[in-house]
């Protein structure tokens, strides 16, 4: 059986391509970053991936505002492919500016092709943030299978507050689409900083679209793929926590299990 072939989206300011086909590597499949201009110009095509990855970074320079840019462009010159790509049932897995770039295009969270419902803006506190949080695993989607309800990732944003009106978040939650929600200590949903290091309404650090085969979440998995990138790396020490594989792993290889 052929590995998954994994193109990951690259344009100017995206700078975590490398990171995110390493983990796809460790995963099993075989990624390609592939810059958009190759796409634009037909010299890759979209047909010929298992699995698209927007990835994290700031595409061109976030300059009108974050993941835009990028979403215009997917819109403007591959919105037939893209749809086609979605329409076939191949994951889709956008991260932090990747998560932005999927919101801008509708495919997250209605999969509303060209039509945008909600926004990811500047953090509550108006500045970046870069540390560890933790998450609650939420609903059935099928690319989230297998992730333990607890988990903790790093992020590292400016703006990653997810807004949108109260009838369109109703309608999220009525559809079933939060992924995964900020959660403090004890594990309890918060909209508190900094274990929700953004202010994002209801807590949502993640969505999926009624398929469940398209993700998009603000933290990093692709930067916890090995146990010593942990912060606790050394504290770790009981057997299970040993052996418990890094949480961002375990989604990426989910990811590639439904290709």
């Amino acid at each position: 059986m052929a590995t998954p072939r994994v193109c990951i989206l690259k344009a100017d300011g995206t700078n975590c391509e490398v990171e995110t086909a390493h983990a796809f590597e460790l995963a099993g499949a075989t990624p390609e970053i592939v810059p958009m201009n190759l796409l634009r110009w037909a010299e890759r095509s979209l047909a010929d991936y298992d699995i698209l990855v927007a990835p994290g970074g700031f595409s061109y320079g976030d300059d009108v505002t974050s993941g835009k840019i990028m979403a215009i462009e997917l819109l403007s010159f591959l919105a037939d492919d893209l749809r086609r790509f979605a329409e076939a049932g191949k994951p889709v897995l956008g991260i932090c500016n990747g998560f932005q770039v999927l919101i801008r295009t509708g495919l997250l969270p209605f999969g509303e092709f060209g039509s945008a419902q909600a926004t990811l803006t500047t953090n509550e506190r108006g500045r970046f943030e870069c540390r560890w949080v933790r998450m609650r695993r939420e609903g059935d989607a099928e690319i989230l299978d297998g992730l333990p309800e607890l988990i903790e990732l790093p992020a590292a944003h400016a703006e990653g507050r997810f807004f949108a009106d109260d009838d369109t978040l109703q309608r999220i939650e009525d559809s079933g689409l939060v992924a995964l929600r900020y959660v403090d200590s004890d594990g309890e949903t918060t909209t508190a900083f900094p274990d929700n290091p953004n202010g994002s309404l209801h807590a949502i650090a993640g969505l999926t679209d009624p398929t469940g085969r398209i993700l998009g979440l603000m933290p990093h998995p692709e930067r916890f793929v090995s146990g010593h990138q942990h912060p606790e790396a050394r504290a770790r020490i009981t057997n299970q926590e040993r052996a418990q594989e890094p949480y961002g792993l375990t989604l990426i290889r989910r990811v590639v299990e439904i290709a």
